[in-house]
């Protein structure tokens, strides 16, 4: 009888070991090759790693599984996508059309109109679907993680290796569970909960780790949110961050462009079904949250974790770090976010450009007027989600407001074309990164949902309500 228990036991494993153990093709020297299902690619970067195939006469390996976006470099604003001015952008963008015409890769380029962010559309199309491993050359790959896949970021020599064998070698990391709980007050987001999870654990709390995030609250939640909660794991020094499918999951991906139809999907289904870890106590680590009482969250200085609750005061500069963050930011320990001179505000990105988040942002800029010291931009991450707005009509509700509705892409989030804050101008952002001129030279962002942004931009101020 012990002997069946002990065998049992060995059986049972996370989520993310279960789809881990399914994709390994050989280990060695602590390293396991694990087959790729899904590589998405953007023009940043993958020119070289097409020039590396060239190089070295080698073909792709699997260009039905190879899905290509124009994103980084497509400016926002419709008239400057027929004329952009940046030469690099260009020759990268030239370059992507010209690469997935040579070796037969589906591409959505500017005039498509599945074309937006990367970890938008993956998504969005069924392309990135549970159990599934997905990789692209972008950090932020994590996101698609909460499809309930293994989704990482890699580097542009990985790009090339995954062109060519379509596997990768890869180190398991260990498994930290993050366990939510509660029942979220009003207005209060994924974004508020992973802006707390990095400000009281750092940056680097997830490094080594892959998070899988659970609990009642998780399973409470839409599976945008979700996505959500996991594009911001790399911001806690993770790797990968993941969720359990479930039934909203399976509703969210039933009749997408790529998913599996009919039949097929049906038997899918009973896979999925096992796609869950079996305990928690197979967890190397868990850290718990009850987010009953959670506020809304603000950044204020240079990092994630440089963030309080909306009803704190900006904290002592106790370290260098913090030091140097309240110079470039110039604003001071004492303060609270209602003190931040807001000029901008940004709603958009990989983060919070999805279709909930936009209607969220209308909501509250219906029948209300941008404040006058405010310029409001929003950005829709993909062509799906604009249309949806346009549909729907929040498009009217942010061109009454004020705001510039403009077109999908990752410009405005990382400073490319004309797509950058002034220099020492503050900007709300729905962004996932605060870094010193991460949306232009010498810029300040101040991280927050799209709530937060929306109402700041109609009060002229981040609110404390």
């Amino acid at each position: 009888m012990l002997l069946t228990n002990l065998v049992e036991v060995k059986l049972l494993k996370t989520l993310f070991n279960k789809i881990w153990d399914e994709h390994v093709v050989v280990s060695k020297d602590e390293k396991d090759l694990l087959y790729i299902d899904l590589h998405l690619i953007h023009e940043v970067t993958s020119p070289q790693a097409f020039e590396g195939l060239r190089l070295k006469n080698r073909k792709l390996r699997r260009p039905d599984r190879t899905f290509a976006t124009m994103d980084h470099n497509t400016p926002t604003i419709k008239e400057h996508r027929k004329k952009i001015e940046d030469p690099l952008s260009v020759e990268q963008l030239d370059s992507l059309e010209k690469n997935c015409r040579d070796f037969g890769i589906e591409l959505y380029d500017m005039d498509s109109e599945y074309n937006g962010i990367v970890h938008m559309i993956g998504p969005e199309m069924g392309l990135s679907l549970p159990g599934k491993t997905i990789v692209c050359g972008d950090s932020h790959t994590a996101t698609h993680g909460a499809m309930g896949a293994i989704a990482f970021g890699i580097g542009t020599s990985e790009v090339e290796e995954v062109f060519a064998t379509q596997c990768l070698w890869q180190k398991r990391p260990k498994n930290m569970g993050i366990k939510i709980t509660g029942v979220l007050p009003e207005n209060v987001s994924a974004k508020d909960i992973i802006l707390h999870l990095i400000k009281e654990h750092s940056t680097s709390f997830g490094t080594g780790y892959a998070i899988e995030f659970y609990g009642e609250t998780i399973e409470n939640m839409e599976v945008e949110d979700r996505l959500t909660l996991c594009n911001m794991a790399i911001e806690a020094g993770a790797k990968f961050g993941i969720i359990r499918p479930d039934e909203k999951t399976v509703e969210y991906i039933k009749d997408r462009k790529y998913t599996p139809k009919g039949e097929e999907f049906e038997k899918y289904l009973k896979y999925v079904e096992t796609l869950k870890t079996d305990s928690e106590d197979l967890f190397d680590e868990i850290k718990i949250l009850d987010v009953t009482n959670l506020k809304p969250h603000v950044s204020f200085g240079t990092n994630p974790s440089m963030t309080v609750s909306i009803d704190e005061k900006f904290p002592e500069a106790n370290t260098e770090e913090l030091k140097k963050a309240y110079d470039y930011m110039e604003l001071k320990p004492g303060m609270t976010v209602e003190d931040i001179p807001i000029e901008v505000v940004f709603i958009g990105s990989c983060t919070n450009g999805r279709i909930q988040d936009m209607r969220i942002a209308a909501e509250v800029l219906k029948g209300k007027k941008v404040h006058e010291d405010i310029r409001c931009i929003v950005v829709p991450g993909s062509m799906l989600a604009k249309n949806q707005c346009e549909e729907e009509g929040l498009d009217k509700i942010f061109i009454d407001a004020g705001c510039e509705f403009r077109m999908p892409g990752c410009s405005y989030c990382l400073a490319m074309n004309e797509d950058r804050i002034a220099e020492k101008v503050h900007c709300a952002s729905t962004s996932n990164r605060n870094f010193e001129g991460r949306q232009g030279h010498l810029s300040r962002t101040h991280l927050m949902s799209p709530y937060m942004a929306a109402k700041c931009a109609v009060a002229g101020r981040v609110e404390i309500e």
